[in-house]
């Protein structure tokens, strides 16, 4: 993920990345020939995808929920697909928000599972057929993109205006997971995330292509709120600063930062301890609602939990017709394939 990867994939491509070329050369060969050649199943519901081109995270999540409210005021019945990442449990499994932790079934589909039935396994078939047993009647698969098991309708990648595709190298001398070209070609529609326009290029090849492009920006719920308080900011996600960011836009000042690798989880002595520095420095904690899947129905010590903000963001589309578009083109995409069965 982007915090335990090299810094250089996020900068201009630099020797290392040219020392792994004929890696990522490889790598991209094979992840490219499978997204062309794989044999995707057809499902008996309309299936949107919300993936990215690169490791680490560019705002899926928010999207993906936002998606999912839409789908239900369209008298929709959503339903999350998650792969689980970081979870236990390998078979397919219905999240129980209420009692499953994080080491279970992974902090991203406990946030999913706030907002719609949500199911976790690597056998993405497997778990959608399950949600369609469960009377799920429209599938958003959180990532997927590019594990080429399920025909997406559309196929919405997010793309981070920060970061970008970082120095557009492919695994392992970048953060790209296969060739940007490839990868455009089985996108649908692209959302820019955020004010900042590093995703430039991409946006300017997909415009090309002739995909649409949305934009989009996370907004603080409650922002008001963390005005003029002080914290200690900690975070355990792809790119913590972003985070950090978001809580100073908000109006909190953030005096001291502690970061962890993605999807982390938090020994009690870490817990303790980040209950200590704050204290010792007169400071509030503060962490993302990501974070706090991963401590909630779990074994994080409760004077941590008493002591714990939570900043919590939701995704917001430029154009407000934008999410209603995309579920008409997803419905329309999947009632055309039904035509042609």
């Amino acid at each position: 993920m982007a915090s335990e990867a090299p810094p250089f994939w996020w900068e201009r491509p630099d020797w290392r990345a040219y020392a792994l070329y004929p890696a990522s050369r490889i790598y991209s060969f094979v992840a490219t020939r499978r997204m062309i050649n794989a044999r995707r199943e057809k499902l008996d519901i309309p299936v949107l995808c919300v993936g990215n081109f690169t490791v680490g995270g560019t705002g899926k999540t928010p999207v993906a929920i936002a998606l999912a409210k839409q789908a239900k005021k369209m008298h929709l019945t959503p339903g999350f697909l998650s792969r689980g990442y970081g979870g236990s449990i390998g078979e397919p499994h219905v999240v129980d928000r209420k009692h499953d932790s994080a080491r279970q079934v992974g902090d991203e589909p406990l946030l999913l599972s706030d907002h719609a039935i949500t199911a976790t396994t690597p056998n993405r078939v497997a778990g959608a057929k399950l949600l369609m047993q469960r009377g799920c009647d429209f599938l958003i698969m959180d990532d997927g993109f590019q594990s080429a098991q399920i025909h997406m309708d559309y196929a919405l990648v997010v793309v981070d205006g920060r970061y970008g595709v970082g120095n557009g190298h492919v695994l392992p001398g970048g953060p790209l997971r296969a060739n940007l070209i490839d990868q455009v070609r089985f996108a649908t529609g692209i959302v820019r995330m955020g004010e900042d326009k590093a995703g430039e290029a991409v946006v300017r090849l997909a415009a090309r292509a002739g995909r649409p492009i949305f934009e989009a920006v996370t907004r603080t719920r409650g922002a008001d709120k963390f005005a003029n308080r002080r914290f200690l900011a900690f975070a355990g996600i792809g790119h913590p600063d972003k985070f950090f960011d978001t809580v100073t836009n908000a109006g909190g000042e953030v005096v001291m930062t502690r970061s962890f690798s993605d999807h982390h989880f938090y020994s009690n002595d870490e817990l303790k301890e980040l209950v200590d520095m704050a204290g010792g420095a007169e400071l509030e904690l503060i962490t993302t609602a990501k974070d706090f899947a991963r401590l909630r129905n779990g074994t994080a010590l409760k004077e941590m939990l008493d002591k714990l903000n939570v900043l919590e963001i939701d995704a917001v589309f430029e154009n407000a017709l934008a999410t209603k578009r995309i579920i008409e083109e997803t419905l329309a995409a999947w009632r055309e394939r039904r035509l042609k069965a």
